[in-house]
């Protein structure tokens, strides 16, 4: 057939072909198949898998592959990354879909890093960091060895860990070689805090006392308790030391002169805590900026505004019972939004700026649990088996880790937990150093910390 003729003869059937029913349609079609030879199915295959598997991911604009994309869950992603180069370079380059995961698993998001291949990294970093927590695998042991007697005191900061004991001697160690950086001649100590030129110690003797960690001279004596001093905080902007004591009394100090400012009374159990913070929200009672005294009992939380005047009276009392039927745990968290303790029920969250209960987190497998920190992503916990990590989100436990027969102390004092900054969430850099230390009956430390990267 002529060319001109074919031409002709394929635009009637064409126009023919298109005003038939789509069942007509099929039949041609097939009837057509059947009349095919080799070479006409070959090329039908050949320009079928053109039409019918087209790349979407390489023909469609980026904005509209990152919004397809954003419907799938990252694992599909990760294997969808396996199909070819260029679907690897366009769905490592969705940024949304890796931040949502990240943050899905608890992670904390950089808004600033404007790399797009970096945040698939930090999602397969995450996921694997995830996968050891739940198979318990995320964290490692290892002791302090070095005092003479029972460990009572432990306070941690920035890398180094300081111990206080019956020996007489507090010793600051360095967590990530065991090292101890110093070791000084003090009397017993139930408190102790630091910083880089000096240690505050309370004492069983009823007395607190101030420290120079490079001479080991004891700078400044604080005398007026009559009970055992059972915590110490310290500011030096205001030049302020409280103490809290089993003879029920909070005291307010002269932090350079060691003078006695204030007796706070009201408690009728030993003072077991006292947490000296900024408040960072506004009430009827305090402004962002306030310096706020917290001290607790077996039953009660007692909130003084310590910054405004020495002579200050309590601002609000907190207890879970009226009745004093539940006791609270020696345990406090408050980070100035929220107050955090544990006791027999489950975790009480205050918010600071009205005082109501914001929720009670009842532990689903236990009962007798401790607080040891608390933020806004995870909780750090424990029983007498197990340390734990609690999602906040959905307060479910995500991982535990066997604890051995540490000391028992009815004051709480001897376990404390670590680095505190992963509990707003992880990021990759904040999961490493000490997650938890207890002292043990052979007077060694108990070291709980985080294990390298995979």
């Amino acid at each position: 057939m002529e060319k001109k003729d074919f031409e002709a003869w394929l635009d009637n059937i064409s126009i023919t072909f298109l005003s038939l029913t789509d069942l007509q349609k099929n039949e041609t079609l097939d009837h057509l198949i059947s009349l095919s030879g080799a070479v006409q199915l070959r090329h039908l295959s050949n320009n079928l898998e053109i039409l019918l598997k087209r790349d979407f991911l390489k023909l469609l604009p980026l904005e509209l592959s990152f919004y397809l994309l954003k419907w799938l869950d990252p694992q599909t992603l990760l294997t969808c990354c396996l199909v070819s180069k260029q679907w690897n370079k366009v769905i490592s380059a969705c940024t949304e879909v890796w931040q949502t995961a990240c943050k899905n698993l608890g992670w904390q998001i950089d808004d600033s890093v404007q790399d797009p291949l970096h945040w698939k990294k930090v999602y397969l970093k995450a996921i694997l960091r995830m996968k050891q927590l739940k198979d318990h695998e995320a964290f490692e042991t290892s002791s302090l060895i070095g005092h003479s007697a029972r460990v009572y005191a432990l306070y941690y900061k920035d890398g180094l860990l300081c111990t206080g004991s019956d020996d007489l001697s507090a010793k600051l160690w360095d967590v990530s070689t065991g090292q101890c950086i110093y070791g000084i001649q003090t009397h017993t100590c139930a408190a102790v805090k630091f910083d880089e030129q000096k240690l505050v110690t309370g004492s069983f003797d009823n007395t607190v006392a101030c420290w120079e960690w490079s001479s080991g001279a004891k700078t400044q004596h604080f005398r007026g308790h009559t009970g055992a001093v059972f915590s110490v905080d310290y500011n030096d902007e205001l030049d302020i030391l409280v103490s809290g004591s089993a003879d029920f009394t909070v005291k307010v100090w002269a932090l350079s002169t060691g003078t006695c400012l204030n007796t706070l009374t009201g408690h009728t159990e030993w003072v077991t805590k006292v947490v000296l913070q900024k408040c960072k929200v506004k009430s009827l009672m305090h402004s962002p900026g306030d310096y706020i005294l917290l001290s607790a009992d077996k039953y009660e939380i007692k909130i003084w505004p310590i910054g405004r005047e020495i002579n200050c009276k309590c601002l609000k009392t907190l207890s879970v019972s009226e009745d004093r039927s539940i006791s609270l745990q020696p345990r406090l968290h408050f980070d100035g939004k929220y107050i955090v303790c544990s006791s027999a029920l489950g975790l009480y969250q205050w918010d600071f700026a009205s005082y109501d209960i914001l929720r009670v987190i009842k532990p689903p497998v236990f009962s007798n649990v401790s607080l040891l920190g608390f933020g806004e992503i995870f909780a750090l916990l424990f029983d007498n088996r197990y340390l734990y990590i609690m999602d906040l989100r959905t307060e479910k436990l995500i991982s535990r880790w066997p604890l051995p027969e540490y000391r028992k102390s009815k004051r709480g004092s001897s376990f404390l937990a670590g680095e505190m900054s992963w509990l707003n969430g992880l990021n990759g850099q904040n999961d490493m150093g000490l997650v938890f230390a207890t002292s043990m009956p052979d007077h060694s430390i108990h070291l709980v910390l985080w294990k390298e990267h995979g």
